[in-house]
């Protein structure tokens, strides 16, 4: 390896520990560059005695102790500082209050544009809630928010001009295409656009999110992180809208007053969209917080979906049932395996590469296993199903899918075997995921663009 490279790998590796430790909560910037100045003090000395980068780091680290160690430490020192990240804004009249106030206001009113977004295209006689407009609001329901949520975070990393007008111009073709096809109003190139296209721009808000660390594998998984962070404040939101939305209309309706209406048409859509770039404010501000939620999240689910697979798949061999492959049972098998591999990343993205392994990899390792054989039969079910009755734009589309899953899911059943055999490293497994985010992006971007005149928009 040359020099340059192993320089670019020790930083990309200091990278990752100082990410990782800062979003413990109990170590500020401050302490972490104080600890990142000693870790490269004993990477130097470490290699002035004569041992490779790789090897000086991991001696350096290990040395200083585990993050969990150290972050454990400075939280008897600092107890107080995970409270205080629960206030909106430091105290103070300071340069970095300054600077929460206005990122607070930029993300309101980002906020409140994406809400009255969504309202605009009423003035063109696109009513939410009329039956000739669902497919409208469903192809383009993320181009309301998601260009706002990329330019938050253009706005906040620094304005890259180039990088900029390569993202402007994904969502203006996001939206031509969207528009432009003449969709059959009853077809199924519609949700699969529907569907599809908010896969595609996401790739687009995490490049604006990682900034200029897209191509690195600390850079993807921290966006990795910030987006199951992003559902979980989007899920309570969620549910916080739907009490709200309960309570206005029984009040309302205990003075004889229907205000389904506004619910529909105003409060809940406006709110959806507005939420989300609140969440995404919020979990800038706030991740060391919620990081705290990933590792439990991940340990009562992780079970609870291994247990599912394994019963549903013993379940289908004692009673002999095959799977039924009509839309909607296609489009629940794929989520369920998507949420399958969200809780894996989410799981790789919430744990220190330099743990030991323990008996929660092996139940990762059964999680993975089982979705991979559930991905077997599905596509099985799908491959006789075309064989059978021929090519349809659903089936064509799950077929594809369910490849995609199925290498991501064999590729990290592989190195996840690797890694509890000692033959591999748990970084391995992080770079296999990260890599291969940018393929369902691709692939949405494909079902967007080729599917409908395939299918001749049907």
């Amino acid at each position: 390896m040359a020099p340059d490279r192993n320089l670019d790998h020790l930083e990309e590796q200091i990278a990752q520990w100082r990410a990782h430790l800062l979003r413990r909560g109990a170590v500020d910037p401050a302490d972490a560059e104080e600890l990142e100045s000693h870790l490269r003090e004993q990477v130097a000395v470490l290699q002035d005695g004569g041992l490779a980068v790789d090897e000086a780091f991991l001696v350096a680290v290990k040395r200083m102790g585990s993050i969990d160690a150290v972050s454990r430490e400075f939280a008897r020192v600092h107890s107080e500082r995970l409270w205080k990240q629960l206030a909106a804004e430091p105290a103070g009249g300071s340069d970095r209050s300054r600077s929460g106030r206005t990122e607070t206001a930029a993300a309101i009113g980002l906020a409140m544009v994406a809400a009255a977004a969504i309202k605009v295209p009423e003035l063109f006689g696109h009513h939410l809630g009329s039956a000739g407009s669902v497919g409208f609001y469903a192809r383009n329901a993320s181009l309301f928010v998601l260009p706002l949520v990329a330019g938050y975070f253009l706005w906040k990393r620094g304005w890259d001009r180039r990088r900029c007008l390569w993202l402007a111009l994904s969502f203006v073709a996001a939206a031509v295409l969207a528009n432009a096809f003449p969709f059959a109003p009853d077809g199924a190139t519609v949700v699969l656009t529907a569907i599809h296209l908010p896969i595609a721009l996401w790739l687009a808000v995490g490049i604006a999110y990682a900034g200029g660390r897209w191509n690195t594998v600390a850079g993807r998984m921290d966006f990795v992180r910030f987006s199951g962070e992003l559902f979980i404040y989007y899920v309570l939101f969620a549910l916080g809208g739907g009490v709200l939305a309960l309570f206005t209309g029984t009040m309302f309706d205990a003075i004889g007053l229907d205000v389904g209406w506004m619910l529909e048409t105003w409060l809940l859509p406006c709110g959806a969209l507005g939420a989300m770039l609140v969440g995404a404010w919020l979990v800038e501000r706030k991740q060391s917080v919620i990081e705290n939620m990933a590792p439990v999240l991940t340990r009562v689910f992780t079970p609870l979906f291994a247990a599912v697979l394994l019963a549903f798949l013993v379940t289908m061999v004692w009673t002999g049932s095959g799977i039924d492959v009509e839309r909607e049972v296609l489009i629940g098998f794929d989520l369920l395996l998507v949420l399958v591999v969200g809780l894996l990343l989410f799981a790789v993205s919430a744990r220190d590469p330099q743990a030991p392994r323990d008996a929660f990899d092996a139940l990762q390792q059964l999680l993975v296993v089982a979705a991979l054989i559930v991905d077997v039969v599905a596509l099985a079910a799908i491959a006789t199903r075309i064989s059978e009755f021929g090519v349809s734009a659903n089936k064509l589309a799950a077929l594809g899918e369910n490849l995609i899953l199925l290498v991501n899911l064999a590729g990290s059943a592989l190195l996840y075997a690797r890694f509890l055999r000692g033959a591999g490293t748990f970084s391995a497994l992080e770079r296999w995921q990260t890599a291969y985010l940018p393929v369902y992006a691709v692939w949405a971007a494909i079902v967007v663009v080729v599917f409908p005149p395939l299918f001749g928009y049907r």
